[in-house]
C-alpha cells in the first residue's frame, strides 16, 4: 500500500516456523521505495502544457493526452514520459489510473468533460481536477447525474481546480494545481504557515 510502518515480530513460535527455541522480538521498520506519482494531464492547450511542464520540473511522472491531433506529442511537448492521443472516454483502456495518479483535465468543455469523468471516477485516482468555472461544473454535474453517477461520486471532482493563488498566466494557474495535487497527495492542509 506504500505506507511505512514498524512491524513487530515474536520469534517463539516453533509451528508457526520461528527457526529457533530461543525466541526473543524483532522489531522491523519497512519504508517503501516508491517511483514518483504520476501526474495525467488531459487537454494540451497552454494551461495543460504549462501543468504538465511544471510537474515534469516537479519530479513527477507525467503523461500527456488530447484528442485533438498534434497537442499531446514530443514535439508539442517535449520530455514527458508518455504521450496519449485517445477521444475522452476511451482514456482509461490506454493510461493504467492507480492510487498514485492525479488527474488534471484541462479541457475545452463540458462535452469533452461528460465522457471524460465516468471512467476516471471508477479508477483509484486520489485527485481528479477539472479546469473551468462554477456554471460550467454545474452543467457537467447534472449531465453526469443523470447518466446515473451519484452526487457522491461526483464529490471526489476538485474544480475549479487549484489553490486560488489569484493567478492569471498559465504559469500562475499551472502553480496553482501543482500547488493541490501536492497539497492531496501529502495531506496538506492548503493554509499559510504564517498561520499555523
Amino acid at each position: 500500500d506504500g505506507k511505512t510502518r514498524l512491524l513487530s515480530y515474536n520469534l517463539t513460535d516453533l509451528q508457526a516456523g520461528d527457526p529457533s527455541m530461543q525466541g526473543g522480538t524483532v522489531d522491523v521498520f519497512i519504508e517503501p521505495l516508491l517511483p514518483p506519482p504520476t501526474v495525467l494531464v488531459v487537454g494540451c492547450g497552454h494551461v495543460g502544457k504549462a501543468v504538465a511542464e511544471l510537474a515534469k520540473w516537479m519530479d513527477f511522472r507525467v503523461i500527456v493526452s488530447d484528442d485533438r491531433p498534434g497537442y499531446a506529442t514530443p514535439e508539442q511537448i517535449p520530455g514527458m514520459d508518455g504521450y496519449v492521443e485517445a477521444a475522452p472516454a476511451e482514456l482509461t483502456q490506454h493510461v493504467t489510473i492507480d492510487h498514485v495518479t492525479c488527474v488534471a483535465a484541462i479541457t475545452r468543455g463540458v462535452i469533452v468533460d461528460q465522457d471524460l469523468l465516468p471512467p476516471l471516477l471508477a479508477t483509484d485516482a486520489p485527485y481528479i481536477g477539472v479546469i473551468g468555472g462554477r456554471r460550467r461544473w454545474l452543467l457537467t454535474s447534472k449531465t453526469l447525474q443523470e447518466a446515473g453517477i451519484s452526487p457522491e461520486t461526483l464529490m471526489r471532482v476538485r474544480t475549479p481546480v487549484g489553490l486560488d493563488l489569484g493567478g492569471e498566466t498559465p504559469k500562475e494557474i499551472a502553480l496553482s494545481i501543482l500547488a493541490e495535487i501536492v497539497m492531496v497527495l501529502r495531506n496538506g492542509t492548503g493554509q499559510p504557515l504564517k498561520s499555523q
